[in-house]
């Protein structure tokens, strides 16, 4: 895993899957506000003419030379909730990117978004 002072570093990189086929590139990471470590990616994938940001967990990825390798398969993250490549993750569809990967979602006592994008 890299660490969340890493990131710039990895920014385009390649995304792989479990398998070691590519899925896209690494566009930015998304923080845990409640613990400031890096929690999911988005992944700019799709045709030239129609790029866009998947998201995908952190959990379980691990580096290489010159790729991030996720604990997904490329269907799962190409099917994830996903933003435009100039886009904002609204706060409403918070929930459904930790639902999407079965992952517990609980915004902050008082209500705070989960995820800060870094």
């Amino acid at each position: 895993m890299f660490e969340a002072g890493d990131i710039r570093e990895w920014r385009g990189r390649d995304v792989v899957d479990m398998d070691g086929g590519k899925i896209g590139t690494l566009e930015s990471v998304y923080v845990d506000t409640t613990t400031d470590e890096p929690f999911f990616a988005t992944v700019t994938v799709g045709v030239p003419t129609r790029r866009r940001l998947a998201f995908v967990p952190l959990i379980g990825a691990t580096v290489g030379p010159g790729y991030l390798k996720v604990a997904y398969t490329k269907k799962v993250v190409k099917q994830a909730p996903s933003i435009d490549t100039d886009g904002v993750l609204p706060a409403a569809e918070e929930p459904s990117v930790f639902s999407h990967y079965e992952l517990a979602y609980n915004p902050g006592a008082g209500g705070e978004r989960r995820l800060a994008r870094r």
